[in-house]
């Protein structure tokens, strides 16, 4: 319940931000004229709007459009967004160009030979005391 309580709170925050009331008639009137599925009623954004449900991702999509936010700051906070942030930046930090091709070509290939590639590196990981999973304990 407390995730659609801080839901209906970051919706409430963006509306006001990008100039609008926080009201269910502007978010229903806003909402649909830039939906193309099934329009939503007024009971629907009201949910919304007071922490008793959460849309679902297509129109979660639809309302961080509006509101000029990120969908994922929309739905989750900003500290889930700088979390994910933080580790695509370290992961660009530290691939080399050749690591980047060579993930590439492991994520080209069919899972059983990811999952030999997995377990040979994981091998090298455990050989050189850098830990990892044992073989088999996650699948590809």
């Amino acid at each position: 319940m407390k995730e659609k309580i801080e839901f209906a709170e970051r919706l409430r925050d963006a509306m006001t931000r990008a100039g609008h009331a926080a009201r269910p008639s502007v978010l229903e009137r806003e909402f649909n004229t830039r939906y193309w599925g099934k329009s939503v009623t007024l009971q629907a954004v009201s949910r919304w709007l007071n922490g008793q449900a959460i849309p679902s991702q297509d129109k979660l999509q639809v309302l961080a459009e509006w509101l000029k936010i990120e969908p994922q700051v929309l739905r989750f906070g900003e500290g889930v967004a700088k979390s994910v942030h933080e580790y695509r930046q370290r992961w660009d930090e530290k691939l080399t160009y050749l690591e980047r091709e060579t993930v590439d070509a492991y994520l080209q290939l069919p899972a059983p030979q990811r999952k030999v590639v997995r377990e040979v590196i994981l091998t090298f990981a455990r050989v050189h005391g850098q830990g990892g999973d044992e073989p088999g304990d996650r699948s590809s």
